[in-house]
């Protein structure tokens, strides 16, 4: 069976949400929204999800080729105010993809470098990431696992709370966050190890521990036995196609690298 890295990563983050019930789901960017799309459409028919306007779904719309919202499956209105209410109550659940992430599982999406008053590269500022941190849970998607991402110390800004004593807002405990799983190009990664510390959890396949930890600025939890992330079945995929007609997937990472790499291609 043949598949694309960005179809594993794909089918990986949709397993997030396998047992969530019925739960608003929010992934921001191509890849995430396919994700979410393709878990509605196959191991968890409970979820929610948005048209990114006003209608909630009863089948999530294409992520290529539609090009209109008429005719699509909307089940009810989901104004703002009721968006607010959602997120606030907890049942939300966002993937989403941070410019930096720390041992802690904090992230950014601000700025890089600098200070905060004359960042060398600013981002998109802080938008939702700070309340999100605090009310539901949220797992990000990392197209590109490098030390620019996975940082040495704390994150350049702080936007969204982790696992960090030091940063809790007052009255919380670490059992008030909820920081699940980090998918990347590499493998999949949680936060259930010692301390909250961010863990191994499955190796992508031809990926090797020691290219992960390499491509890591800080230690890992790594389990004595590191399995395999699943490849897609035949249904996932075509479910993929269906959700991705025009293979917009193809775009996402560069030059389209095949699920499985080879060992020469692993040690390169």
């Amino acid at each position: 069976m043949r598949f694309s890295l960005s179809e594993l990563m794909v089918c990986a983050a949709s397993r997030i949400f396998d047992n969530e019930g019925e739960v608003l789901v929010t992934g921001i960017g191509l890849l995430p929204r396919l994700a979410a799309s393709l878990a509605m459409g196959s191991s968890n028919t409970d979820i929610l999800m948005t048209d990114s306007q006003s209608f909630v779904l009863s089948q999530p719309n294409p992520v290529s080729g539609l090009e209109s919202h008429a005719g699509q499956a909307n089940e009810n209105w989901m104004g703002f105010a009721r968006i607010f209410d959602n997120v606030w109550s907890g049942r939300r659940h966002a993937l989403v993809g941070p410019s930096q992430i720390d041992r802690f599982g904090q992230s950014n999406i601000s700025a890089l470098g600098g200070t905060h008053q004359a960042p060398k590269v600013q981002l998109l500022g802080v938008r939702g990431f700070p309340g999100n941190s605090i009310s539901h849970a949220n797992s990000f998607f990392v197209p590109s696992h490098s030390r620019r991402v996975f940082v040495e110390g704390e994150c350049d800004v702080v936007c969204s709370v982790g696992y960090n004593n030091d940063r809790l807002p007052r009255g919380y405990s670490f059992s008030d966050i909820d920081v699940r799983t980090v998918v990347t190009n590499l493998c999949v990664l949680d936060f259930n190890g010692p301390n909250k510390q961010m863990r191994l959890v499955s190796l992508h396949p031809g990926v090797g521990l020691a290219e992960v930890q390499d491509n890591t600025g800080f230690d890992l939890a790594v389990p004595d036995d590191i399995p395999e992330t699943s490849a897609p079945s035949d249904r996932q995929l075509d479910l993929l196609n269906e959700l991705d007609p025009l293979n917009a997937r193809a775009k996402q990472l560069k030059n389209n690298p095949p699920g499985i790499r080879q060992a020469q291609e692993a040690e390169s």
